[in-house]
Order: C-alpha cells, then structure tokens, then sequence
C-alpha cells in the first residue's frame, strides 16, 4: 500500500513541478492562436473544451496498454513501480507534451511530418511507413483484445470471429465521420469510465483485505517466472509500454493538436493524460500482483494461459466487483482499446493524406485513404495475437526513440535545454537495439553480445548527436 501511495504522490508532483518546467523550456504562448481555431476544416481541426480534449487524449492513448502491459509488466514483481514512475514523469509525459505542442507549432501536423523537419527527408520517409504500420498493427491488436474479452463475456452467443466484425465495423464508421460526431460525444464518458473502473477495482481491492505489494531491497529483483530469459532489462522497459512512455502516443497527440484553443493548455492536455494513464498502470499492476496471491502465483497464470492478460482481467474484475460491476468494469476496458484502435486508423490516415496533400474533407477522399488500411487490418487479424503483441510493442517503443531524438534536435536548433529530452533518448535506444538482438522475436543472440551491440549502437547515437551540436554552433 505504501508503494502505490506513495508512487501516486510522486507522479502527481510530477504533474505539478516538473511539467511547469517542460512547459518554460517549450515557451508556451497564450496568445498565439492554435491551429483549430486560424484551421478549422469541420472533420478534424475542430476547437473542444480543454476537459473533453483531455478526456479523449487519455483514453486515445490508453487503450490495452495500461492494463495488459502492467498485467504483462507486473510479472517482474514491484520493480515495474519504479519504470512506470520514472518512466512517467520523465520520459513519457516530457514525450507526449512535446509530441503535441510541435504539431500545434506547426499547424496540426502528424509526427512523421515534424519528424521530417527535424531529422531530415530521409527520416521522414521512413517514419511515414513505419508509422502507418504500427498503426495498422495497433488497430489490429485493439480489434483482437477487446474481441476476445467480449467473446469470454459471450459464451455461447457470439465467438471471437463475429466480435472482430462488429468491432471493425465501428472503426469504419468512427474513422471517416468528422471527429466531433461520436469521437467528441462519446469518447469523453469512456474516458472518464476507464478512470473510474480503475479506481472502483482498486478500492475493493483495499476493502476485501488484500495484501499489496511493496517495493522495497528483498522484492528488488527479477521474479519473473525463467528469469533468466527474461531480464529486467531491456524485456520490462518493452512490456510496460503506455504506462511509462509509447510513440504511439505521438501519434495521437497531434489528433488533439488540432482541436485544443490555446497553447496553455497543452500542459493539463499532454502531460497531465499521460500521468493519468501512469496511474492507471499502477493500480493494474498492483492488483495483477495482489489478487492471485503475489507474483509467483501471477506467473504461473499467466504462462498457463499462454498470457492471456484479457483472462487476468476478466477474473479480477468479476470476482472484486460482482456481475453487475464486471459488466460494467469489462465494458470500460472493451471500449478503451476499441476508441484507440479507431484512433489509430484515423492517425494512419491523416498520415497517408499529409503525404499524398490530399484534403480530407471530401468523403471520397477518406475512402481512398482508409479503405487499403482497414483491408491490411483485417488480414492481419488472421495472424497469432501473442505474435502481433510483441512486435507491436517494440516497434512502440522505437517509434518513441525516434520521436525523443527529434525532439532533442528541435530543442539543440532552438538552443533549448536539449538533456531533458537526451537522457531518455539513449536511455530508449539501447534499450530497443539490445531487445531486437537479445528476444527470441528478434536476433535470439546472446546476453553479453546483445548488450555489447546495444551500448555500441547507443554511444554511435550519442557521438552523432554531438557532431550535429558542433555543426550546428558554427552554422
């Protein structure tokens, strides 16, 4: 109890402290007009109240990964605590705040275009393709979680195959209407919904006496079932990804860029959505540690369910709140993968329209664009959900490197205090190089190999970036 308290605390203070600092470097304006109101086209450059942007930016960027990565995450036992605060505060949110104000600093556009002014054409290229991928994959993995939930709630009546039609059939219909007709409407209630479940879960948590976990020198360890294959790093730094920081989450700031009426804003917006969602984290991997019986007992569930985190939260949610909370409690967690999944799509086709300057206020015009995305989307859905997860997750997470990194660039041109964004940058990158070399996923390699290659690769990053300071002070 005193972990999670006290972690909530710090992430609060973190709101509180260190975002006013992140705001000061950035140079936020009050009084420079956002894109939504000098844009506003009536499909996605729409002016909202701050509240309902910031509801629809935290439930947007949460979707599964505070629930199935904590559940995942909390695997390793209460070090994953310490990721999701430090990752949080520091990494996460500093990624998102900036993610948005650059896109409202450039007239609302997506981070592979930003990417572009930054780091170069061909960065730009590449982040276009692989943006839209990861996309397409995050679509594909919010259509199959919620679908399985579903099918569990649904014995009998309705399999999993039937739920993925009637999931993509309302990404259809979400992704090409104007973003104030359901987006707006509903999305604020399910954010809010997302928040209050988590909240009811933890409290009778508390209630029914459960032990919680605690972070302290004896639980300061891997208990990762076959530690051994999975160490802390760089597997936990992948698992716990929108807990602590998630490129996707760059990719959907700029979807709210677009709506937000004043630069003041960005800091609840941005930064504030992603320590909510760090909260949300918290209480999933407290309670995925607490209601089994403690980490070992989580473990061995897990793997025999083949990881099935949708399980994990089927049988918390009905056994802590009864059939009629589940229901409720279950609804909450289908409906936050289901609105990021749309989210995605729409991202993956402002993306391709950016690239193409093809104007999405036609009807036509979003058919072109989302038809092909949605055909891919649904035969990926044929691939093993497990598979489609793993590779998601690291591709989140370099798309978050890459994001930091451009970040860094805008901050060292500007001649801003570029570390707050450096530090997490190499920190992100060797942990995405020694993943590909050291998960079976990837290279399979060895431990000292993999962590060899990915400090070398992380300190070439390093003495890049120095050589473009040096560059850019004689310019």
């Amino acid at each position: 109890m005193i972990t999670l308290l006290v972690s909530t605390i710090l992430l609060i203070l973190g709101y509180v402290f260190y975002s006013r600092y992140i705001e000061r470097v950035f140079g936020a304006d009050r009084n420079r007009k956002t894109p939504a109101l000098t844009m506003p086209d009536g499909v996605d450059y729409l002016p909202m109240p701050w509240w309902k942007v910031f509801l629809i930016q935290f439930l947007n960027i949460a979707g599964l990964g505070p629930i199935f990565g904590a559940i995942a995450g909390a695997m390793w036992g209460p070090v994953a605590y310490l990721w999701i605060l430090l990752g949080a505060i520091f990494a996460g949110a500093v990624h998102d705040y900036f993610s948005g104000m650059l896109s409202i600093k450039h007239k609302g556009l997506s981070i592979t275009e930003i990417t572009g002014i930054y780091m170069g054409n061909f960065t730009k290229q590449f982040m276009r393709g692989f943006t839209v991928f990861l996309m397409i994959m995050v679509g594909t993995v919010f259509i199959m979680g919620p679908a399985k939930i579903l099918a569990n709630m649904t014995p009998g009546f309705a399999t999993m195959t039937f739920w993925i039609w009637i999931v993509f059939g309302y990404y259809v219909i979400a992704t090409m209407l104007p973003i104030d007709k359901i987006i707006g409407r509903l999305y604020p209630v399910f954010g809010a919904a997302l928040l209050f479940m988590a909240l009811g879960l933890i409290t009778a948590l508390l209630v029914q006496g459960y032990t919680l976990p605690e972070l302290n020198a004896d639980t300061f360890t891997n208990m990762r079932a076959n530690a051994d294959k999975f160490p802390i790093f760089p597997m936990l730094f992948i698992t716990i990804a929108c807990g602590a920081i998630s490129g996707f989450h760059a990719t959907q700031s700029p979807l709210m860029a677009r709506c937000i009426t004043n630069e003041k804003l960005g800091r609840r917006v941005f930064y504030g959505a992603m320590i909510t969602e760090a909260v949300v984290a918290m209480i999933w991997a407290t309670i995925a540690m607490s209601f089994f019986g403690g980490v070992g007992q989580l473990n061995d569930i897990m793997i025999e369910n083949n990881g099935n985190a949708a399980l994990i939260v089927n049988t918390v949610a009905n056994s802590l709140l009864g059939k009629f909370g589940a229901v409720l409690a279950l609804l909450g967690v289908v409906a936050a993968p289901i609105t990021s999944g749309d989210t995605a799509f729409r991202s993956a086709r402002l993306i391709v329209a950016d690239f193409l300057k093809l104007k999405q206020g036609p009807i036509k015009n979003r058919l072109m664009v989302s038809i092909p995305l949605f055909v891919i989307g649904m035969l990926l859905t044929e691939v093993n959900f497990d598979i489609i997860w793993r590779y998601f997750a690291w591709a989140n997470q370099t798309l978050a490197s890459i994001v930091l990194w451009t970040i860094t660039v805008y901050l060292a041109i500007n001649h801003k205090n570029y570390w707050i964004t450096l530090i997490p940058a190499l920190f992100m990158t060797m942990v995405i190089t020694t993943y590909i070399f050291l998960a079976p996923e990837g290279l399979n390699l060895g431990k000292d190999l993999s962590y060899g290659l990915g400090g070398l690769i992380t300190m070439a990053a390093g003495v890049g970036f120095i050589i473009f300071l040096r560059k850019t002070k004689t310019q």
